[in-house]
């Protein structure tokens, strides 16, 4: 399981020209799912998330996580983090689960972070537009 976690100071998700999901101050991460992904490493993933610290304190360090600084999560399916790129010039997606598994452990994902933080979302498997400022810019992939 992948993460592309931006800290942002504000993103948006549409779906057919409609504002599906919108947060202001706090992460837009990005989810990848492989086929030997589970509920396991779903929550180990989580964690990171939840406490990775890429916020600035008082003294501009990167020492708060999201929760530190009141931020929110829009989450987003994005099959293609968990390409294959290493050869050639064409992804290739063996390694990612199949629709059913992925959308499963999405919403299990999100179901478990709306436990903690407030949670936006896209639309599995629909074609959305992603819209963001990221704040920095600070970007960091999260892998289990």
């Amino acid at each position: 399981m992948k993460a592309l976690m931006q800290r942002v100071t504000q993103a948006k998700v549409e779906v057919d020209g409609q504002c599906i999901g919108q947060i202001d101050h706090g992460i837009m991460l990005l989810l990848g799912v492989d086929k030997a992904d589970d509920h396991a490493k779903a929550d180990q993933l989580l964690h990171k998330v939840l406490h990775y610290r890429f916020f600035g304190d008082e003294n501009g360090k990167m020492n708060h996580n999201v929760q530190q600084v009141n931020g929110q999560i829009l989450i987003v399916s994005q099959f293609t983090l968990v390409a294959d790129t290493k050869k050639g010039l064409r992804p290739g997606f063996s390694n990612g689960a199949t629709p059913v598994l992925g959308e499963q452990m999405y919403d299990y994902f999100v179901a478990q972070a709306k436990q903690h933080i407030t949670v936006a979302t896209g639309q599995f498997g629909a074609d959305m537009q992603v819209s963001l400022t990221n704040d920095g810019p600070v970007t960091f992939m999260l892998e289990v």
